[in-house]
């Protein structure tokens, strides 16, 4: 007769450990990556998009997406406030500093041009444009733009940019059957996908 292997609940511990853990380390990061953008943050969702697609507990790639979407919106928030109150002080801020020292002159101009020309819409596509987020945002700061209005710009691009790494993940994870290959192909895709523009314009 054949011994039919119990399902006990140590079977079911690692995946859950791993659920409690993942999720307040994925908020964590993406939200520092927000406030220090030297974080790979995209590549931090699209692994994680990875590991929920292996994983049987049902919306894991719901709970990563609302992780990812809300830590990036909280960490774009602070550091825009953080950018307004060095405006109005006499010495400025090291935020704003890091700010103007993350935007290159020209990349500040034609984000201000685009600013005046389309408004909240070019909040959205700055979050999917590699290195675009800063620029925007600290043309946001020059306009004068109230938190309010920065927001409202800003909660449909964090969707937006949760949405596209998430969808690389699931790529990633959908044709590998181990997920440390997956995270590896989603690792470099999203690499690649920052690396790229960078070195086309330099090019240039």
């Amino acid at each position: 007769m054949l011994a039919v292997p119990a399902v006990t609940p140590a079977s079911v511990i690692p995946e859950a450990t791993q659920q409690a853990i993942g999720y307040p380390t994925l908020f964590v990061l993406v939200l520092l990556g927000a406030l220090v953008p030297v974080i790979p943050t995209g590549a931090l969702v699209s692994s994680a998009a990875v590991v929920a697609v292996h994983q049987t507990a049902p919306f894991s790639l719901a709970m990563v997406f609302v992780t990812a979407s809300l830590a990036a919106f909280l960490g774009d928030a602070a550091l825009y406030w953080l950018g307004r109150r060095g405006l109005t002080s006499k010495n400025g801020s090291r935020w704003l500093e890091a700010l103007r020292a993350r935007a290159p002159e020209d990349r500040l101009a034609q984000a201000q041009a685009k600013l005046a020309s389309h408004g909240v819409a070019v909040l959205v596509l700055s979050r999917l444009v590699p290195a675009g987020r800063i620029p925007v945002m600290l043309a946001c700061l020059l306009a004068k733009w109230p938190l309010r209005r920065f927001s409202r710009g800003n909660f449909p691009a964090c969707l937006a940019w949760a949405v596209t790494y998430q969808l690389i993940g699931i790529l990633g994870g959908s044709l590998f059957d181990e997920p440390w290959e997956g995270v590896v192909a989603a690792i470099g895709l999203t690499l690649l996908i920052s690396v790229v523009p960078s070195v086309v314009r330099r090019v240039r």
